[in-house]
């Protein structure tokens, strides 16, 4: 959201009483369910802060995010959801269809939708219009206009189409935009996901081509955020490796040279094709990547029905009495339990607005609440550790054992959780106001608050004796494993390294295990002459004025530091910007 109005008064005006109407539905539904104690005790949590329903303010049973397939889309469009548009039937109607499509999903979930098939499908229409191999000549006419475009200019135009529109912000939303997100896949990736897909007309898809228009996306993408500053699509690449390098070296290198040149991106590696990173805070375990021609492409449709994040810090200090990290054990254990219970609750709620046909996109068979996941959310992780005079270092046994003490069970109690229908995951949420909100009722209880802002990964983001390996390794498989559904690794960097150091940092990903990351480097923007520069400057190239805004991430997307929330301005503030691969600081480390 880049200005407020009306609109978002709007939808800020009844805030209180939505959650108020949420949580009479959820007390109702827990002591239906499992009787009023545990409906009081929901109640309780949420007031005293131990947890935090997201999206309370969303109306009563509305699902958090997803992940879908568009195959529903070829056959009938968005009219299966309430739309006008009709299946596409060339590249012109798909790119419209498709915008109208987002914004139709997007209407039925709170957080984010996740198109990665986007640009697999638009290849389709694109080599229906201009042949099977019109990535070999994009230079060659496409129109008789008088704008004589080519190929390329075709395709670019649907990009800009496409982009441009999703970046509007949208009245059904608060005047907030979508929040879109997209995937690119190397090679064995992509086999791996869509090797039995056909498109309705029997054909298949054409890896050569869906490479070629990837990275030319990614290309446009790229020099188009020197024009304007582009929140949307967040984008990940997905590359395969086999436990030691990366299986298709051509993209892993692509990858390397795209951060190189500015891009923000992130990526996600696995050394099996049975997850899937589709959004920039949820990984997807994929029960099945096979490709049913009825359903679609079932390894893409998933997503999270409903997050409840647990404030760990809150709880740890709660919970030690006298035996160290069992008591942290024992009452995540606790935790996790009535935790379950609430989101059970929920997906009780959940199928009851599907059944009066509340949902639609459920029954058009985008996605299925079947594949989509009750998430429990971590914050305050760092936070807690550091309550317990435990150092956050990769090699500190110490933490290691406060990982696996606050993690495991939560990771255990999901699995055996799992039934029909039901599947449970843990991630370490973003927490883009819940960090802030969450140190402020610890102050207020006067518990220990190391920071005004709770962190949202495994390293202090301010501490600069931690380095950019050091960073990989903390979100590596010692403390990663137990977090199904996936934390981000945000390195902060001053400046833009070269390629064969971004593909160092690759390789040092699988080593360490680290599967999920992404760099981030300051934009600068000048105020007085529009120019963006993808470095942190102190004056404008273009005009020599210090009247400057910078950009970076928030946690997930790209945004205006000075449009961050003032207590986010502050947390961006104190974010420790490594210049370039440091040398190890351990005997900093020690020394501080």
């Amino acid at each position: 959201m880049e200005q407020k109005n009306i609109a978002t008064l709007e939808t800020e005006l009844f805030k209180r009483d939505a959650i108020a109407i949420n949580r009479l539905a959820m007390y109702g539904k827990l002591k239906e369910m499992y009787g009023t104690n545990l409906a009081e005790e929901y109640l309780r949590q949420l007031e005293e802060h131990e947890i935090y329903r997201h999206d309370e303010t969303a109306v009563v049973g509305k699902p958090y995010c997803a992940s879908v397939t568009l195959y529903p889309f070829l056959f009938k469009g968005n009219t299966s959801i309430g739309g006008t548009s009709d299946a596409p039937k060339n590249l012109a109607s798909f790119n419209g269809a498709f915008i109208n499509l987002v914004f139709a999903l997007a209407t039925q979930f709170c957080g984010a939708i996740s198109t990665p098939e986007w640009l697999s499908y638009m290849d389709y229409f694109v080599r229906k219009e201009y042949g099977e191999d019109y990535y070999l000549h994009p230079d060659a006419p496409a129109d008789l206009s008088s704008r004589r475009r080519t190929i390329d200019k075709v395709i670019t135009d649907s990009f800009e189409q496409v982009v441009y529109s999703l970046n509007q912000p949208a009245a059904a939303r608060g005047n907030q935009s979508v929040f879109w997100n997209i995937a690119y896949f190397d090679r064995p990736y992509f086999e791996g996901m869509f090797e039995n897909f056909v498109f309705p007309d029997g054909t298949p898809m054409h890896w050569t081509s869906v490479s070629w228009l990837q990275k030319r996306f990614m290309r446009w993408f790229n020099e188009e955020r020197r024009r304007k500053l582009l929140t949307f699509p967040v984008e990940t690449v997905n590359l395969l490796d086999d436990g030691r390098k990366y299986v298709d070296d051509e993209w892993a290198d692509f990858v390397a040279q795209m951060w190189s040149e500015g891009h923000s991106f992130f990526v996600y590696r696995s050394d099996s094709v049975d997850s899937l990173s589709s959004c920039c805070r949820l990984r997807n375990e994929l029960q099945d990547n096979t490709f049913s021609y009825t359903l679609g492409a079932g390894g893409v449709a998933t997503g999270s029905k409903c997050v409840i994040t647990i404030n760990l810090s809150r709880l740890v200090q709660d919970a030690i009495w006298d035996d160290g990290l069992n008591d942290v054990r024992l009452a995540i254990q606790e935790q996790i339990g009535k935790v379950h219970k609430y989101l059970l609750a929920f997906n009780e709620i959940l199928k009851e607005r599907r059944a009066t046909g509340l949902l639609p996109i459920y029954d058009a068979g985008f996605v299925t609440p079947e594949k989509q996941y009750l998430t429990i959310g971590i914050n305050g992780f760092i936070e807690g550790a550091e309550a317990l005079d435990i150092v956050p270092d990769p090699e500190n046994p110490d933490y290691i054992a406060y990982a696996e003490a606050a993690l495991s069970p939560i990771y255990e109690a999901n699995r055996k959780a799992r039934q029909q229908g039901v599947l449970f995951n843990t991630e370490m949420v973003p927490a883009e106001n819940l960090g802030v909100k969450n140190a402020a009722w610890d102050k207020a209880s006067s518990l220990f608050v190391p920071r005004d802002c709770y962190n949202s990964y495994f390293f202090r983001v301010e501490d600069p004796a931690v380095n950019v390996l050091d960073k990989l390794k903390l979100h590596g498989r010692a403390f990663t494993k137990y977090l199904d559904g996936g934390s981000a690794c945000h390195i902060n960097l001053d400046e833009h390294l070269m390629k064969e150091q971004y593909r160092l940092l690759l390789d040092a990903a699988i080593r360490t295990g680290c599967n999920y990351f992404t760099f981030n480097i300051p934009n600068t923007l000048c105020r007085d002459c529009g120019h963006i520069s993808k470095h942190r400057l102190e004056c404008c190239p273009q005009c020599g004025s210090r009247n400057l805004d910078y950009a970076t991430r928030i946690i997930g997307y790209l945004k205006r530091v000075s449009r961050f929330a003032h207590d986010r301005q502050i947390e961006e503030s104190r974010r420790y910007y490594a210049k370039g691969l440091e040398e190890d600081r351990h005997e900093d480390r020690s020394q501080s």
